[in-house]
């Protein structure tokens, strides 16, 4: 019997990593796709006419077993992956798109979703219902159903050829990331650099046997070599490379990848009736329409334009008084924006760091979620895990109910894409009675401790931690019927909204002072270091916020409009950063090619919504300030209205029902400096 198709036999129903093979997992997905479909042949072949309860609600609760192997396969695929489970991706993809298509083109069943759908304003529905109902008949609608036999096999193969692409895109990004290292022998290129990066990077040449010190393109190696490196010249091989992934000409280029998968995604859009893949993707979303994204990125650019521009020739002005730097370059941004910080506001990463263990800002955050939603997190180790780093936890409520599994996983490693996110093993969702709680991850990619030292955060991986765990609440505290609603199932441009507020915590003295405790003497972090954190909170802003916009701008070019003309990505983009580029160009590097979230995540048409959900979490965060930061009845609405409903309802209507209020862009502009 293969373990995945089973009933897991073990404590909360979670996940048996130990006891899965990789050899489990084709025959287990070939075998749950039978059941899926035998699942979607009962529901067609029932001889009662159809009904919210025989067809929309049986619908959603079936291919459980099928969606329970692709999370773990897909989950460890980003997280713990091999050449064999790349493999393996690479057969199942085109297998669960067919699947996927094989339902949404299923003549007979989308007439009897029809039949409901068409008596809607005569069933006694409530909210979730309908939603449920509406979701389902556009899922169909939107994907196909609609179309003649001829055009349907078309979208079928469309689809087939995008999840290859996309699964392709991912692991190049994964290999050229891999395939760099810098290598020093001579003590004197680490000047500048933090004593705990250089142990991290002698640790790194120690494990590969070899001298010195080796850096990588990883983030925790990465970002503080172009931070903090005197050596202009290893700066620029490091940000070069960087910038350089998937654009080589060599077996890992995803130049000719990026083009297939914008122009399939625009074919696949007109073949369904849209003028673009944005067109088409932002009709589900809070956004509506790319005229309208565009309208509020424009917006948003020329209120952060003048103060960008003015932040950047002050940098230039402080690297040619400190060092003669005659052209500012890509390389020099993060190393004297740095050093202009320590000058304007006397503080660094490095004064900070020993302020942010990571095991206490941790449970810093369990901490703050405890004061606000009455949440405890207890580490218990009889949960079976993917690897020895991941740390497990029984989160419970008040009256000690279990409300979800936690898995956390913080460190770099070989098999591990970059940045960080949060996912599930197990949906929430509540049939015959029972409310099934979800199984939740928070994936990052943090320095790791020494020798000497435990894993100190930077400010910014402080805010990271909160921001993915801001996630994680919105999947455990998920209260839904239904799975395809649970948790983050929500419009894309309000995703972030959960993850983005949990970062305004640590900003507050009130909220500092329960983790930022100094990882030797455990002394509170000084409350000018904490004066100094809200000072220095909106430098550069005007900066940041134009790179963030020059980022969503880019995905609207590629998806907003026909791209069968795009021959040249580098040109493209150099056409598209011109309105929001004020460092010279990299001749030897692009953005696209490595863009993972718009080409292998979910953010394509959708890299907006970071600053979408700025002015949704400015504006709900404002609510906590005027009430007080840990004010229950706040967070209880909050948790009621936003964090527990998932996608039950439209999001403005449940943000309306926490804030009493439309949102407004000033309380962003303000936090950011921008008024």
């Amino acid at each position: 019997m293969n373990i995945l198709l089973q009933k897991f036999d073990t404590k909360l129903d979670t996940a048996p990593f130990s006891k899965i093979n990789n050899e489990d997992y084709l025959p287990a997905f070939q075998e749950a796709i039978v059941l899926a479909k035998a699942e979607i042949d009962a529901i067609v072949n029932n001889t009662e006419n159809p009904t919210f309860e025989n067809t929309i609600e049986t619908l959603s609760f079936s291919g459980d077993t099928l969606d329970r192997i692709s999370s773990i396969f897909f989950n460890l695929n980003s997280a713990e992956t091999s050449d064999e489970m790349q493999k393996i991706a690479q057969e199942v993809s085109p297998l669960l798109s067919e699947f996927g298509n094989d339902v949404t083109l299923n003549a007979d069943l989308f007439a009897r979703v029809k039949t409901v759908y068409e008596q809607r304003n005569s069933l006694t529905l409530n909210p979730e219902q309908k939603t449920l109902l509406d979701k389902q008949y556009k899922s169909f609608s939107r994907n196909g159903a609609n179309l003649a036999e001829e055009k349907k096999n078309q979208l079928r193969e469309i689809d087939k050829e995008l999840s290859k692409l996309n699964l392709q895109f991912g692991e190049n990004v994964l290999a050229e990331t891999n395939a760099f290292e810098l290598h020093l022998t001579d003590e004197k290129d680490l000047a500048g650099l933090p004593e705990g990066t250089i142990e991290a990077a002698h640790s790194l040449a120690k494990a590969q046997e070899k001298e010195g010190w080796i850096f990588t393109l990883d983030h925790p190696s990465y970002i503080p070599f172009v931070t903090y490196a005197d050596n202009r010249e290893l700066r620029k091989k490091m940000a070069i490379a960087f910038g350089a992934r998937c654009f080589q000409k060599n077996e890992f280029d995803n130049q000719e990848i990026v083009l297939k998968i914008a122009k399939l995604r625009f074919e696949r859009a007109n073949l369904l009736g849209y003028k673009t893949h944005a067109h088409f993707v932002l009709e589900e979303r809070m956004a509506e329409s790319p005229e309208k994204v565009l309208s509020f990125s424009n917006d948003l650019l020329a209120k952060a334009k003048p103060a960008a521009q003015k932040e950047f020739e002050q940098l230039s002005a402080f690297a040619k008084e400190l060092d003669g730097i005659e052209q500012l370059e890509k390389w020099d941004g993060a190393y004297y924006s740095e050093k202009l910080k320590q000058q304007l506001f006397n503080l660094d990463d490095e004064k900070l760091k020993p302020y942010f263990q990571l095991e206490k800002v941790l449970n810093g955050a369990f901490t703050i979620a405890g004061k606000l939603y009455g949440l405890t997190f207890n580490e218990v180790f009889d949960i079976d895990k993917y690897h020895e780093e991941v740390t497990t936890y029984e989160v419970t409520d008040k009256n000690n109910e279990l409300v979800a599994v936690f898995y956390a996983d913080f460190f770099p490693r070989k098999g591990k894409r970059n940045g960080a996110w949060m996912t599930s093993f197990k949906s929430q969702y509540i049939k015959d009675g029972k409310n099934e709680r979800p199984h939740i991850s928070n994936v990052c990619n943090f320095t790791k401790p020494t020798e000497t030292k435990p894993s100190l955060l930077t400010f910014n991986e402080v805010t990271t931690l909160f921001h993915e765990f801001g996630h994680g609440l919105h999947g455990m505290l998920a209260d839904t019927v239904y799975p395809n609603l649970s948790g983050t199932s929500v419009y894309w441009d309000f995703v972030e909204l959960p993850s983005q507020i949990m970062e305004n915590w640590c900003y507050e003295p009130e909220a500092l002072a329960l983790f930022a405790h100094h990882y030797e003497t455990g002394e509170v972090i000084p409350q000018e270091y904490v004066e100094k954190i809200k000072e220095s909170a909106s430098f550069q802003e005007g900066l940041a916020t134009m790179r963030q916009l020059s980022f969503g701008l880019l995905d609207m070019a590629w998806h907003g409009q026909d791209p069968t003309n795009i021959t040249d990505i580098k040109s493209f983009e150099t056409e598209q950063f011109a309105s929001t580029q004020l460092y010279p160009d990299v001749k030897e590097n692009a953005m696209s090619t490595a863009f993972s979230h718009i080409f292998q995540g979910g953010y394509s048409s959708g890299y907006y919504s970071y600053k979408w959900a700025e002015v949704l979490d400015a504006d709900a965060f404002d609510y906590f300030l005027e009430e007080g930061i840990f004010n229950t009845e706040v967070a209880e609405k909050f948790k009621e209205n936003v964090l527990s409903k998932g996608g039950t309802e439209h999001p403005m209507l449940l943000y309306k029902r926490f804030r009493g209020q439309e949102p407004k862009p000033d309380a962003l502009l303000k936090r950011a400096g921008l008024l």
